[in-house]
């Protein structure tokens, strides 16, 4: 993932290694499914886009191109297992250099071409090419990538997600008229969160998406947009903000039309990098203020809210990519194990946070309530704060979903055991009488 300027924090350039972890190494526990993958290309009629390396003057419609993970319980024998290298031919195609050969795509993307990288393309992952999916409903998770990135950058955590009984869909970041974004600019997180929306449009198509029960997760810049997309799309339940831009760039965000954080009323988890190093906030002209500033997180009070900060990660490897590929930073990266370990928890609370607010589970919430001590993590890898929203008051809204569970019936009682707890709730004579036409023309129906 190459950033802009403006994104710089994040990119660390002196006293670089080369990473030695194999896809092995994560030792994700998977669930109870196997794991089903399916890539295709979808396009937005709404929107035109220029495949800018093709070197014309034609527009088309803008193409997303779309990886689903989901659960499967297929049998091994008619199963394409993944392998890494399937993965990076579709971050190639995402990059639109489809025909670009195999061996040269550490030298075109991102990454050293170093003999361990290559090795890598030959690990075996979880997930099995078209496999049958397995029978019922589960609910989604909308995956938003960093900065310019594939959808296939945190390919690890999708496949732990889809094991434990989820559906997680994917699309590149693109930028609105190009592949290319403009330097993480307000225009750039629109176009992110309209192709979240169209992804929530695409999981309808996958009957074993539950659509009542959709979570996004955005890793950094990617963090930024997803958030965009719940504050007008009540059908979101949860964010997930992997280290997530929310934390360094909530200015962007409140440049939006639809920016009204009363808006974020649902869960919410923030997993943070360590505090970067003094040297590195000089060599790189890193405002300090990056370690503990977070507004949007103090900002919250609707929202019940997490915010873990990972003391063994650097902004990078919050992604499967990251943690596989990228060249260590010797002036404030972990080791290899270390970065390995903190990533496994990074998806533990993920799973956890997603049981306990898609699914309802007791143990997962107590999980995430507790601290990280109790649940087996050693001192100091994690810290962690936690908020409850602030009470809301009751609406009419509120008072009338009540009143129809018990028929309309005994609402004088039902109006004065609210006031009792809810003394501001006041019945507007308009709303009462508006709603009576509706039940009546209901009625009569």
């Amino acid at each position: 993932m190459k950033l802009p300027t403006l994104l710089i924090f994040f990119t660390f350039q002196a006293t670089l290694s080369v990473c030695q972890i194999s896809f092995g190494d994560l030792a994700l526990e998977n669930g109870i499914y196997e794991v089903g993958f399916r890539h295709y290309l979808s396009y937005d009629n709404t929107r035109t886009y220029q495949r800018i390396f093709d070197w014309n003057n034609d527009f088309i419609p803008r193409p997303i191109p779309v990886s689903i993970w989901y659960p499967s319980t297929a049998l091994p024998d008619h199963r394409e297992q993944m392998t890494v290298l399937d993965y990076m031919e579709i971050l190639k195609e995402e990059e639109e250099w489809e025909h670009l050969p195999n061996e040269q795509i550490l030298n075109w993307f991102y990454y050293q071409n170093t003999s361990i990288n290559r090795e890598h393309f030959k690990d075996s992952t979880m997930a099995f090419l078209e496999s049958q999916p397995a029978n019922g409903k589960f609910p989604a998770i909308v995956y938003a990538p960093s900065y310019q990135a594939s959808s296939i950058e945190n390919f690890s955590l999708c496949e732990y997600l889809a094991s434990h009984g989820y559906v997680v869909i994917s699309s590149p970041s693109r930028g609105a008229e190009n592949k290319f974004l403009e330097g993480g600019t307000e225009k750039d997180m629109e176009t992110q969160a309209r192709d979240i929306e169209f992804l929530i449009g695409e999981l309808a198509k996958f009957q074993n998406s539950n659509d009542d029960l959709i979570a996004t997760m955005g890793f950094s810049f990617g963090g930024l947009s997803n958030v965009l997309s719940q504050m007008r799309n009540d059908n979101i339940k949860a964010i997930i903000s992997l280290d997530g831009s929310i934390k360094y760039q909530y200015s962007t965000l409140k440049k939006s039309p639809f920016a009204e954080i009363d808006l974020v009323d649902i869960p919410f988890i923030h997993m943070s990098q360590k505090d970067i190093p003094e040297r590195v906030l000089i060599d790189d002209k890193i405002d300090p203020e990056l370690n503990s500033k977070f507004e949007f997180y103090d900002s919250l009070e609707n929202s019940k809210a997490f915010s873990l900060k990972f003391h063994n990660l650097t902004h990078s490897y919050f992604s499967t990519l990251g943690v596989l590929f990228q060249t260590r930073d010797h002036r404030q990266d972990k080791s290899d194990f270390e970065i390995a370990e903190s990533y496994k928890w990074v998806s533990v609370y993920t799973l956890n946070f997603l049981n306990a607010y898609l699914k309802g589970e007791q143990a997962a919430l107590k999980f995430l309530e507790n601290n990280p001590e109790e649940n087996g993590i050693r001192a100091g890898l994690i810290s962690k704060r936690f908020k409850k929203p602030e009470p809301q008051p009751i609406k009419f809204q509120d008072f009338n979903v009540l009143a129809g569970e018990q028929n309309y019936e005994n609402l004088e009682e039902l109006y004065k055991s609210l006031r009792e707890n809810h003394p501001s709730l006041t019945l507007d004579l308009n709303r009462q009488n508006q709603n009576a036409i509706q039940r009546l023309k209901e009625l009569r129906q």
